[in-house]
């Protein structure tokens, strides 16, 4: 005749300390991947703002024939608008005739 052994399962305080390491496991992925779409979220907004400056300048230079002396101007006749909580945008013209330099550097902890 053949036995079968049969281990015994954890009991009391060990199924709630395994149970507690799974959640704990759960939770850590879950705020992982909430974090890196929010990372993705604010670098497609920042591009999104890069093609909107660029796109703002060449039709500024196309139709004026000079490209805008500030973001200001821009913002005013060309109707940029973007979050400045969440992004400083420096604005440097070179003359009228020469391409500005445009920086967007993001404000929010980490960046």
């Amino acid at each position: 005749m053949v036995r079968f052994s049969y281990r015994k399962k954890p009991d009391g305080p060990l199924k709630i300390i395994l149970s507690l390491c799974l959640f704990a496991a759960v939770i850590a992925v879950f705020l992982l991947g909430i974090g890196t779409l929010s990372d993705t979220a604010s670098d497609k907004e920042k591009e999104s703002l890069e093609n909107a400056i660029a796109r703002d300048i060449a039709y500024c230079y196309a139709t004026e024939g000079a490209y805008p002396e500030s973001l200001e101007y821009i913002k005013e006749n060309y109707g940029l608008t973007y979050n400045d909580d969440k992004f400083f945008v420096d604005y440097t013209p070179r003359g009228e005739n020469i391409l500005p330099d445009v920086t967007i550097i993001p404000l929010e902890k980490g960046k």
